[in-house]
């Protein structure tokens, strides 16, 4: 098994690359729609939207919260999920920065 090399690409090209996998499912980008459209919701309300159990959600939203995009936080027995304003603006200004710097061809 080999391994990633992560080490060979710059912090950046891995931040980036990160945050492009975690919006690279649609249910994510799904969950991503939904949750900027409400304030704020609980793992239930995505489930009702979504065609997805609720345990293959909630592997969506931990994906999304490990890479910073969303934020969860406890409220009795649920957990209430929100867009992390800080990621947001970090995923935004890079792929902004990354698709303007990529020169066109042909």
């Amino acid at each position: 098994m080999g391994t990633t090399k992560k080490e060979e690409f710059t912090a950046k090209q891995n931040r980036l690359a990160e945050l492009a996998k975690a919006i690279g499912h649609p249910a994510r980008i799904a969950i991503l729609e939904y949750l900027s459209k409400s304030n704020s919701c609980v793992c239930g309300d995505i489930v009702d939207e979504l065609p997805l159990s609720q345990s293959t959600v909630s592997q969506h939203l931990r994906e999304l919260k490990n890479a910073g995009l969303i934020k969860g936080e406890i409220e009795g027995t649920s957990v209430c999920y929100c867009i992390d304003v800080k990621g947001w603006t970090e995923i935004q200004s890079m792929l902004g920065n990354f698709v303007v710097s990529v020169k066109k061809c042909c």
